[in-house]
């Protein structure tokens, strides 16, 4: 009897630990609201459940650093990201793009905007850098790539501006804060991307139709999934084969993904379709050293000597 207890408890401990392993924590970036990521996403991972027959808890955090965050620490083992805050999450969190969005008219990327009120006297981005002073500005979070670093070195650093002090007030925001921001009047102008007005524009038209977009910017890759690269490989596979069969010919999980950002699907991907963004990340790196008055002529050499190697090397 001892013996048949102590087998039975064994096997009991064994099956609570694999179904610890079989659980993963998945974090969605902030670009709106909680409760409105929450309604797009839970479909998706529902789905994952049913066809992995892992338990997925989502994770939503009210900024890029928070899942990154949660991810170095191994509270998250999964996430969406934008390839910024992608960057973050390779090099501080142990983690490794595995797969990338294409979108539902099959294109693999998107676009960072300026955007403004249908009737402001603002048409295009000579305007609003000769207007600078009189507009209230809408930027993203730091974290953002379309929010915040696209237009930082696009708009800004190529035009040898400094956003911090070029307009009559600044303030970052998400997405979706920048866009009822513009539409109350209380921004002149705004970042935001091609995701989030196709978005509203498919939800919304009635508000879409009150923006205008006065500046595009070139094509930014489409967001990667990343996974902490110590993932049990046996939920990697689980994982990798759900996300890239999925929506393929179900209209139902077609529907799902059209309702997140109007996506239509999953590619495989690896860390190199963030050398864009960090190509990005180099050059405005290399603005800031060049403007700072602190380093001397040889520091400021040497520095940009440093960041002209690293750029060779992601050239390569």
């Amino acid at each position: 009897m001892k013996l048949r207890r102590l087998l039975s408890a064994s096997v009991l401990a064994l099956s609570c630990v694999a179904g610890f392993a079989q659980e993963i924590s998945f974090g969605i970036i902030a670009t709106d609201s909680a409760s409105v990521q929450r309604e797009r996403w839970e479909p998706f991972f529902r789905d994952m459940e049913k066809k992995t027959g892992l338990t997925v808890k989502s994770f939503y955090a009210p900024d890029y650093s928070g899942i990154v965050e949660a991810m170095r620490f191994n509270k998250v083992q999964v996430a969406w990201y934008g390839n910024k805050a992608a960057i973050e999450a390779v090099d501080r969190a142990n983690g490794e793009v595995f797969s990338q969005v294409i979108y539902a008219d099959g294109t693999m990327g998107y676009y960072a905007l300026l955007i403004t009120q249908k009737d402001s006297p603002y048409n295009n981005l000579n305007d609003v850098l000769k207007n600078s002073k009189s507009i209230n500005f809408g930027i993203g979070d730091p974290s953002s790539t379309s929010g915040f670093l696209v237009p930082s070195y696009y708009v800004f650093a190529q035009n040898k501006v400094d956003q911090r002090t070029a307009f009559k007030t600044i303030r970052n925001a998400s997405h979706g804060a920048n866009i009822q921001a513009v539409l109350a009047k209380q921004l002149d102008v705004a970042t935001n991307n091609t995701e989030e007005m196709d978005k509203l524009e498919a939800t919304k038209p009635e508000l879409h139709k009150e923006l205008k977009v006065i500046w595009k910017s070139p094509l930014i890759p489409s967001d990667p999934f990343v996974w902490r690269k110590d993932l049990d490989p046996a939920v990697k596979a689980k994982v990798k084969s759900f996300v890239l069969g999925y929506a393929k010919t179900d209209p139902a999980e077609k529907a799902v993904l059209k309702n997140i950002l109007n996506y239509g699907g999953f590619r495989e991907s690896n860390n190199d379709q963030l050398i864009p963004t960090r190509q990005l990340e180099l050059f405005k790196d290399r603005r800031k050293v060049e403007n700072d008055e602190q380093y001397n002529a040889e520091e400021k050499t040497k520095m940009i000597a440093e960041i002209d190697k690293k750029l060779a090397a992601l050239a390569k």
